[in-house]
């Protein structure tokens, strides 16, 4: 949810203006809704989230013991260490370069709104695995598949990790538009490594609702954003030829 300004020309109508409207009302669903005090950054929200997973996780894990034989699997124990310490990289981030637009203050409604509609679906990921309600099929042999998540998750997790990096501090000493290292040939590795993180935890799920989840969040959260940071950063001289050799999110694809 970064904020960023379309371009004059760019800006009340077609396509530029649409994407623009879509990606204000996100904002203001999770910031401005409701009226009345801030008493949270979304910093906040974000945060007991991302940590607060690996409890949820474990709690699912002692509740279904019981029950059920998928709360004790392998499975759900490779999946508690990817979530769960995905939370964790995510707030040794937000501690080290810390997103300037997580740190607004959101309505009490904003703020609920941040949780249940953006970050809250990805605990049904957990649920439905350490419930036994996915009952997994995998495509390639068990510990092939887990190797598969495994590799994906710390994929993007460094992925992301670099490309915040990388953006916090070059943009504390120049306000530039960004075309080296990690953004050399990806135009938003932090997006791409979010996105396959969150993919290697719908895998190991292995069921339709996390891939309907992502749809909902990829393309209703994350493409306006980046559309519209598109659209910004196109004020730049160089931009044309950073399009040129670059591309938007997966090499050779988009």
């Amino acid at each position: 949810m970064k904020s960023e300004t379309l371009s004059a020309e760019d800006d009340g109508r077609g396509w530029a203006h649409w994407i623009s409207r879509l990606r204000d009302l996100n904002y203001w669903l999770v910031r401005d809704i409701g009226g009345g005090p801030r008493p949270w950054k979304l910093a906040w929200v974000i945060n007991f989230q991302k940590i607060g997973t690996v409890v949820f996780l474990g709690l699912l894990m002692w509740w279904y013991a019981d029950t059920s034989s998928a709360a004790i699997s392998t499975a759900a124990w490779v999946y508690l260490a990817l979530h769960g310490t995905y939370g964790f990289v995510w707030l040794l981030k937000d501690l080290a370069f810390p997103d300037p637009g997580w740190q607004q203050k959101a309505t009490i409604f904003g703020g609920l709104n941040a949780f249940l509609l953006v970050l809250g679906p990805y605990w049904v990921f957990g649920w439905l695995l350490i419930s036994g309600t996915s009952a997994a099929s995998y495509p390639l042999p068990e510990a092939a598949w887990f190797s598969l998540c495994i590799a994906l998750c710390m994929l993007g997790c460094v992925l992301m990790i670099a490309a915040d990096a990388q953006k916090f501090f070059t943009l504390r000493l120049q306000r530039a538009l960004i075309t080296d290292g990690v953004h050399r040939y990806v135009r938003h590795p932090n997006y791409l490594g979010e996105m396959i993180i969150y993919l290697s935890f719908a895998l190991m799920v292995w069921h339709w609702l996390p891939a309907l989840i992502l749809a909902y969040v990829w393309l209703g959260i994350f493409y306006p954003n980046i559309a519209c940071k598109e659209l910004s950063m196109s004020r730049y001289p160089e931009w044309k030829a950073y399009t040129r050799r670059s591309w938007m999110l997966i090499p050779g694809v988009i």
